[in-house]
């Protein structure tokens, strides 16, 4: 059987951000090795995540983030369960990882849900005159097109973004993850983003 070190449990710990017995946890299943202790990890906080989903997020902050001297500026509404979550320092953070990221990504909305049917419909319209013009046929087009919506939606709502500060994971993963470090349910409420000269 593989000893779990300290040192181990440390080195788990600065990558997950997961609690020392989480850590000891995952190690003694994984025999050892750090990549599937993460996995480990990662799945326990999916299923963590899961189960405090229906919980009601009626607490939290409104964060902001000011980039560029002030020529950039988000303001995003992150909620929690609590009030005691609300002034934790690991949800502040998330918060304002969350602003940096939506003033870095801009994303349209927080789900596709989010994204206004006429922007779909533009979106539609430009792919379809694309894949006509490369000469493919009607049939074709409307998978294609399906699929460039698709990957549309996985670019620009900000729960399907590849996370700015770790792109190998979504900003949906994050979420999850800090769902299952600090034990209660987050949302991202709504966002507002302001560029000099948009509006």
């Amino acid at each position: 059987m593989t000893t779990i070190s300290a040192a181990m449990v440390k080195q788990l710990r600065d990558k997950t951000g997961a609690g020392i017995m989480d850590c000891k946890e995952a190690l003694s299943e994984c025999g050892g090795d750090i990549s599937s202790s993460i996995d480990f990890l990662r799945k326990k906080g999916l299923a963590t995540a899961a189960k405090r989903a229906g919980r009601t997020t009626a607490e939290g902050i409104i964060q902001s983030y000011i980039h560029m001297d002030g020529k950039l500026g988000v303001l995003v509404e992150v909620n929690c369960e609590t009030d005691f979550v609300a002034k934790n320092d690991d949800f502040k953070e998330f918060a304002k990882n969350i602003a940096m990221h939506i003033a870095a990504t801009n994303p349209v909305g927080i789900k596709p849900e989010d994204v206004s049917q006429e922007i779909i419909d533009k979106e539609k319209e430009i792919y379809r005159a694309q894949v006509l013009e490369m000469g493919k046929p009607e049939h074709i087009a409307d998978k294609i097109v399906d699929g460039k919506l698709e990957k549309y939606f996985k670019d620009n709502c900000l729960l399907n973004q590849q996370y700015v500060r770790n792109p190998d994971i979504t900003v949906a993963n994050l979420i999850n993850d800090v769902i299952a470090k600090i034990g209660e349910n987050i949302s991202i409420k709504q966002f507002v983003r302001y560029k000099m000269g948009e509006f």
